[in-house]
């Protein structure tokens, strides 16, 4: 399967396994700077539709820490890859251009970008409805924007925003 472009697939359990093996790897490579790490994105979701491609986050206490863990990170196959437009976190791909299995996250433990990633994959979890109300936006930018994935990322923003409006509301009502 080409994953630079855009292919949905059913929800598999076996992302979770995946997750815990990438999780231990990870933790075995650099686990004295990492302060908690997570499944988030789609396959994070059960039921819910996604690329084949396991999110994770890493939370460190100071970006600056990173560039000493991209030889670590290489060295269990993860590539480091410079993205501007990520402000606050660095992201690291494994698997090959446009075929990576696992993209790994890190950015500064309990920033805005670690607790709007975490909310928004709770608040899924937790309202079925808009976990199938983000699973049908996505089949509909698929297979509107299948070789575009900037488009399709792009154009996920609104819901997504909308989402983490309603999580901040319930939660701060708690």
């Amino acid at each position: 399967m080409d994953r630079a472009t855009v292919t949905l697939v059913e929800y598999n359990p076996n992302w979770l396994k995946q997750f815990d093996c990438e999780k231990t790897n990870i933790i075995n490579a650099i686990g004295d700077q990492i302060l908690c790490i997570e499944h988030i994105g789609s396959t994070s979701i059960v039921g819910l539709k996604a690329k084949p491609i396991i999110d994770i986050m890493v939370g460190v206490h100071h970006l600056e820490q990173v560039s000493s863990l991209v030889h670590p990170l290489q060295e269990i196959g993860y590539e480091y890859v410079p993205k501007i437009e990520f402000k606050d976190r660095k992201f690291f791909r494994k698997g090959q251009w446009g075929q990576g299995t696992c993209h790994l996250h890190i950015c500064e433990y309990d920033s805005s970008e670690w607790r709007e990633k975490i909310l928004f994959r709770d608040y899924l979890r937790n309202h079925p409805e808009f976990a199938e109300e983000y699973a049908l936006l996505k089949t509909n930018l698929a297979s509107n924007y299948t070789f575009d994935r900037p488009t399709y990322t792009k154009n996920k923003e609104p819901f997504i925003r909308s989402v983490l409006q309603k999580a901040k509301l319930e939660k701060a009502k708690k």
